[in-house]
């Protein structure tokens, strides 16, 4: 009886492993690396936020960030985690989520 209950444990375990594998690790992985983006932001980087603004970084502080996003000197801060990634005119973006 107990060998039987093992065998009905093992398709629920592989799932398990296979859920591991294929959803759960990638996304830690992914996660890691964005936030390694968002710890080497310094000044002068251009970046793109999470609502699409693009801007030059003039000030970076421990939790948030100044940008500058226009010709006209307009300055917003932003917390860190609203940026998506590095933006670069020539190789449009790079560094940025993806679906």
């Amino acid at each position: 009886m107990n060998q039987n209950v093992l065998f009905n444990f093992i398709p629920l375990i592989l799932m398990f492993v296979i859920f591991y594998f294929f959803l759960i690790k990638p996304q830690k992985k992914k996660a890691n690396e964005i936030n390694e983006m968002r710890e080497n932001l310094k000044v002068g980087d251009k970046v793109i936020t999470i609502g699409g603004i693009i801007g030059k970084i003039i000030l970076v502080k421990e939790d948030y960030l100044v940008l500058e996003t226009s010709s006209d000197n307009t300055k917003i801060e932003i917390m860190k985690w609203g940026i998506n990634g590095t933006y670069n005119k020539n190789t449009d973006l790079r560094d940025t989520e993806e679906e």
